[in-house]
């Protein structure tokens, strides 16, 4: 999925609120955001949102000499997501269906989001997990775990802190035997590391990995030689987060992706409405489903 000039906006606005959570002096911020809104208008816009995020990033660290500006807020959302695990662990036990509940949690902390126009805060979890029972599900969820039953390696991919919590109650209802989790290689937005699968326990249940690459989604090119390797012998990919779509939506394999649609231009594309949580068959998968 490649860049429109919808986007822009967007980039600028992650600009902004990277330069005002990491600089506390409001002195020094107005000519980091000078440069930093260069280095957007000098990039390519040919590429998807991720790459031209990744680039972006890439400068704001540079440019506020910090690896991870965006950790305290990872760990503000990891330790609301880990109060929170208990209660959706036994919201998902006491559904009708537990597997569609786990899924259900499992998009809906896709919103702990600081890329997002969309984003909810830590502090409105809670509140915001209350309204995924009531929402239609949209895509293909038997699909997804007919794919789950008859493969015999699954990739599952995560995408930011505080929601891996959630993703591991769903990987508790899929046969985590055959599951390897992969995190990004190195931080970047808010996106989960190795840190963050660590906090949320995810090696307990399943091995975890890193990607080797810092983009917020999965740009195969830019990821090491070992990920792609996983890749291309996984029989099945389990893609979370709207980043993860825009690198991959176009990549002929057995994937599922399931976010929560925080745009208008991903909306379009995958004909669902803003703010919908989505299963969504990848283009083999599509093509294979009876």
């Amino acid at each position: 999925m490649n860049i429109l000039l919808e986007c822009v906006p967007c980039f600028a606005r992650q600009a902004l609120d990277a330069v005002v959570e990491a600089v506390p002096d409001p002195a020094r911020r107005e000519p980091i955001l000078r440069r930093l809104l260069r280095e957007i208008a000098d990039a390519d816009w040919s590429g998807s949102p991720p790459a031209m995020a990744q680039r972006l990033h890439r400068a704001i660290r540079r440019e506020l000499g910090q690896p991870d500006p965006y950790r305290a807020v990872k760990d503000r959302m990891n330790e609301t997501a880990r109060q929170l695990v208990p209660a959706m662990r036994a919201r998902i036990a006491a559904h009708p269906d537990p597997r569609e509940a786990a899924v259900r949690v499992a998009i809906g902390g896709n919103l702990l989001d600081v890329g997002a126009k969309t984003q909810i805060a830590a502090e409105a979890l809670s509140a915001h997990l209350e309204t995924i029972w009531t929402q239609p599900l949209r895509g293909d969820l038997e699909g997804l775990f007919r794919a789950a039953e008859r493969a015999r390696s699954i990739l599952y991919l995560a995408d930011n802190a505080g929601e891996i919590f959630f993703d591991r109650l769903l990987i508790e209802q899929l046969p985590a035997e055959k599951i390897t989790v992969f995190m990004r290689g190195a931080p970047v937005l808010n996106d989960a590391t190795l840190a963050d699968a660590e906090s949320a326990g995810l090696p307990e249940i399943a091995p975890v990995l890193d990607n080797g690459s810092d983009a917020p989604g999965t740009i195969l090119e830019d990821c090491s030689d070992r990920f792609r390797n996983w890749f291309d012998r996984a029989d099945l990919i389990i893609a979370k987060g709207q980043g993860n779509y825009e690198t991959l939506s176009d990549v002929d394999r057995n994937i599922y992706f399931l976010f929560t649609v925080k745009c208008p231009l991903v909306a379009r594309r995958v004909g669902e409405p803003v703010g919908s949580l989505v299963v969504k068959p990848g283009q083999a998968e599509s093509e294979d489903s009876p």
